[in-house]
Parts: structure tokens; sequence; C-alpha cells
């Protein structure tokens, strides 16, 4: 894994496995996942992520962007 990210205007968490361009996603409602062209998986999003954790637990792992 790459990276992980937060973003807080739009409340979204963003994990990154490896640095492929994107060519393709797929969404699986709260959660999109974003393809290479070979289709190897390159970006998970996760929407609402305040629903989810307490960013306050793990704010100190997650850099905003």
């Amino acid at each position: 894994m790459k990276k992980i990210r937060y973003s807080p205007d739009v409340d979204a968490m963003l994990i990154e496995i490896c640095d492929r361009p994107i060519a393709y996603a797929e969404d699986e409602g709260q959660i999109i996942l974003h393809y290479s062209s070979s289709g190897e998986l390159v970006l998970i999003e996760i929407l609402d992520v305040k629903q989810f954790i307490s960013l306050e637990s793990v704010s100190d792992q997650i850099p905003a962007r």
C-alpha cells in the first residue's frame, strides 16, 4: 500500500495501492474501486467515511490532503 489520505471537504478516504494510471472505476455504493487498463486495483475511495469510523481516533495516522 502506498498512501492513505483523508479529504475532509468531501469526507472521503483515499487508499492508494499503486502508481499506475487509472483507466476506469466501479461504483460499489459508498466505495469506488479504481482500476488500471490491465485490471489492477489502483485506488480505493471510501465516501462518507465518518459513518464508518471515528476519525478522531485515527487522525494522527491519516494526513488530510
